[in-house]
């Protein structure tokens, strides 16, 4: 399986520190500028700080202790997020599949799921923050998802995933 390769842009850089932000709890630019080194992405701590106001990340105190990095979130909740554990992603996802679902249909490595018309996108888009393993990405249009899978014959799991979500009956 071969990794994303990204492109070394100030858009692309956003979105990694954007990812890096609600994923884990970041506490310093340092950190940060680490976790994207990993990644081979070279930023100086001038250009870093630029970026953090740019994205109007701020610091936000833990639940669990100490000052890390958040973003704002996305739709009308622009309140910050930092260090989203895994659980609660799929669990957001799981919400949104339970009320805007309606179908699930697999052929080999896609799904195409549909929702009430307008409500596409935004399940798209928690499909893709939701960092579900299996999935590659997703094609958003008004009332319809393409979900691309990494299993060349990955959908139909996929396809029951996502219907178990709806149901409420996920592992």
């Amino acid at each position: 399986m071969s990794s994303p390769r990204t492109a070394h842009t100030k858009v692309a850089r956003h979105h990694r520190i954007v990812e890096l932000l609600r994923l884990n709890r970041v506490r310093s630019q340092v950190d940060l500028a680490q976790m994207l080194a990993e990644e081979g992405v070279a930023v100086t701590q001038a250009t870093l700080s630029r970026d953090l106001v740019e994205l109007s990340a701020v610091k936000v105190r833990h639940p669990e202790g100490g000052l890390v990095y958040a973003v704002p979130a996305e739709g009308g909740d622009r309140t910050p997020q930092a260090g989203l554990e895994q659980e609660m992603l799929v669990s957001r996802l799981a919400r949104l599949c339970e009320e805007l679902l309606v179908t699930a249909e697999a052929s080999a490595n896609l799904v195409v799921l549909h929702t009430p018309p307008g409500a596409a996108q935004f399940l798209a888009s928690a499909i893709d923050h939701s960092v579900l393993p299996d999935v590659l990405g997703t094609i958003a249009g008004d009332d319809t998802v393409m979900v691309v899978t990494r299993d060349p014959v990955g959908g139909e799991a996929v396809a029951d995933r996502f219907l178990s979500l709806a149901a409420g009956t996920s592992d």
